[in-house]
């Protein structure tokens, strides 16, 4: 007889084994400061990454350069009525930053990933993806109508040996990876990868994520930082974490995004993001990316020293117990990190993730890592 199991007796496995999530209550973010209750604790687990987001002042600052122009709702997908000319304004600046013909908002980095890897691959087409891409990637490739492959994480050799093996086999293919990987904090071997692109005559489509308002001179992401925007067909990026708002872009050719406007359903079906949300992200990259520069060398710079390539720090510890124990040990030494177990690290890998920002200094985590050891 087929023994079924019911939800609650799959949450009751998940607890026993360490996996159980639950959201946390807290009281109020202030900075690079979160409180539970009265206890506060270094924030160690946001992508605030410049600090933005959580911060009275600047929320102050924009209010009053906006003066209640803008509405807190669109109240329609931008196909109907949910369309005003800052959303426009926003897409034209991206595009010119990029130096790339056009660009498209999305409500969020998720609803970019899914939007963009299930549309892209229609019948007949490929994706070569990252095997440690985001869930939002995978889950797109899953609701696409092609196949997809996953190399093995930044192995350019595994990359070609599949593109060797099975490019001629499809019509469009698209090589998709992050530039900075959210759970490990290297960064993407891009020259390899646009060189395995040329080769191949494949799309190359990169999420920066994690890199944009980060990296560069201008925080347009690691592609900035080494002058490769140019060999790339689409861009990926967020606004909700370093730029402290909400929403993401993809941008390209015209072509792409056209395709994309036409045939994306997160697109398409998604009531657009508030006009004041689009206005205040616009603001901060145009006012607030520019003066960060030398904070966000500081926090790279620190990063490095911690053993990282960027500013996400992975302190891998293998087991959930061992991890989730650490992490209440922090917690009552006023540091707030979060266990991050399987499913979205590999079995044995669960880890703490230190996120820095540029308000964190080499002081604030001098008892961490000793604690830590």
């Amino acid at each position: 007889m087929y023994m079924y199991k019911t939800y609650s007796d799959i949450l009751k496995a998940l607890e026993e084994n360490s996996h159980l999530r639950s959201i946390k209550n807290f009281s109020k973010k202030n900075e690079k400061y979160i409180y539970f209750g009265e206890k506060r604790l270094l924030n160690l687990s946001s992508n605030n990454y410049l600090g933005l987001a959580d911060n009275r002042r600047i929320t102050e600052e924009f209010m009053k350069f906006i003066g209640g122009k803008y509405s807190f709702g669109s109240a329609s997908a931008r196909l109907l009525t949910g369309s005003l000319p800052i959303y426009n304004e926003l897409e034209e600046l991206l595009a010119n930053l990029y130096n790339k013909e056009a660009t498209l908002l999305y409500n969020s980095g998720y609803h970019a990933n899914v939007g963009i890897s299930s549309t892209l691959a229609q019948k007949n087409d490929v994706i070569f993806s990252d095997k440690l891409n985001h869930a939002s990637i995978i889950d797109g490739m899953q609701l696409s109508q092609g196949k997809f492959f996953r190399y093995q994480h930044n192995n350019m050799e595994s990359l070609e040996k599949l593109l060797e093996r099975e490019r001629n086999n499809y019509n469009n293919a698209i090589i998709l990876t992050e530039s900075v990987f959210s759970m490990d904090g290297d960064i993407a071997d891009l020259k390899k990868i646009i060189e395995l692109k040329k080769k191949y005559n494949c799309i190359l489509a990169i999420d920066e994520a994690h890199a944009f308002g980060v990296f560069g001179e201008n925080g347009l992401g690691v592609a900035e930082s080494l002058e490769l925007i140019n060999d790339i067909d689409l861009i990926i990026g967020t606004f909700g974490k370093a730029a402290g708002s909400i929403g993401a872009f993809v941008t390209g050719n015209r072509v792409l995004i056209d395709f994309l406007i036409n045939k994306s359903r997160s697109f398409i079906f998604s009531t657009a993001l508030p006009p004041i949300n689009i206005a205040y992200t616009k603001w901060v990259i145009e006012n607030k990316f520019p003066k960060t520069l030398d904070k966000r060398i500081q926090m790279l710079e620190l990063g490095k020293k911690l053993g990282s390539q960027s500013h996400i720090i992975p302190i891998i510890l293998g087991s959930n117990k061992k991890t989730m124990e650490t992490c209440e040990i922090l917690y009552e030494n006023g540091y707030f990190t979060l266990p991050i177990r399987p499913p979205t690290v590999p079995e044995n890998t669960s880890r703490i993730r230190l996120s820095l920002t540029t308000e964190i200094t080499e002081k604030d985590l001098e008892q961490l890592c000793s604690i830590i050891g």
